[in-house]
């Protein structure tokens, strides 16, 4: 009989047994089992100590892997909506700040993006700051960014697959532009999505926003509203995100996972996610 009551993950892309096995060790713990490829866990009977705990993220931010302390049943099954940031986190690029360069002026917006992201800047700001700096760009550089520059981030395929065939709403929330989430929601089938829409005018960009601005109160009450519809507590809730604008709605969800995200966020988070694709979410509660 499985007497645990939390259990460990470790994984990483490129980690391998040793390393695993090493970690846990100078921990004093067992040798974890492979769940998956480069994951593993192992379950714990007792709670770590804050010393443990401190050994184990310097280890393992050494090693290039991430952890996860969560409860030992913690299933996907358990939750209802899956809700997903879009910039730097379902996809591997900053949107505003590839449109940017279409104007030469990548490193002045990005450089506005960057401090927002650490919460340095008031987010509603800082984007129609960055927004205003696009006026007069042809909208056909939406289109040149969405078809030559937008990736999605390692693992995002799978990873939706998977929660979808688990029964979770799918809601991709962005401080962006509809230009992009609208067109990934119809090509990754998401259930829903909500951002920013540009007022175009003449084919140009007028570098203004148009209605509310998508910050982070608006994320936040996504995340609410959706669980809300769906007739759940927002405790069923995982969010996935990067930025200090993320963290509303991650602190309202069951589960938040920081995605290559900013040490604020990641202080915060439930799990970050620093070495391995959006599926390393999967492994969570394998």
């Amino acid at each position: 009989m499985n007497t645990a009551r939390t259990k460990l993950i470790l994984q990483g892309s490129g980690v391998d047994t040793p390393t695993v096995h090493q970690i846990t060790a100078q921990i004093g713990l067992g040798q974890p089992r492979m769940i998956a490829s480069q994951a593993w866990r192992c379950d714990l009977a007792d709670e770590l100590s804050t010393t443990a705990r401190q050994q184990l993220q310097q280890l393992s931010a050494s090693a290039r892997v991430d952890y996860a302390l969560l409860p030992v049943d913690c299933k996907l099954q358990d939750f209802k909506v899956l809700v997903m940031d879009m910039d730097s986190t379902l996809i591997t690029i900053e949107c505003i700040d590839e449109i940017a360069d279409m104007q030469g002026l990548k490193s002045d917006v990005a450089a506005i993006t960057e401090a927002a992201m650490r919460g340095e800047l008031d987010f509603a700001e800082s984007l129609q700051r960055r927004v205003a700096l696009l006026k007069g760009l042809d909208e056909s550089a939406l289109e040149r960014v969405f078809e030559q520059r937008l990736e999605l981030t390692l693992g995002a395929h799978s990873m939706l697959h998977a929660v979808k065939q688990a029964g979770l709403r799918t809601v991709l929330v962005s401080g962006g532009f509809t230009y992009f989430t609208e067109r990934l929601e119809h090509a990754l089938e998401i259930d829903v999505s909500h951002a920013n829409r540009l007022e175009v005018i003449d084919g140009k960009l007028t570098g203004r926003v148009l209605g509310d601005i998508v910050d982070a109160q608006a994320k936040k009450n996504t995340v609410v509203d959706q669980c809300a519809e769906l007739g759940v507590p927002t405790s069923a809730a995982i969010v996935i995100g990067d930025g200090a604008n993320d963290l509303a709605m991650m602190s309202v969800a069951g589960l938040s996972v920081a995605f290559r995200a900013k040490s604020v966020v990641q202080a915060k988070a439930s799990v970050a996610l620093n070495y391995s694709g959006l599926d390393g979410l999967l492994n969570l509660f394998l």
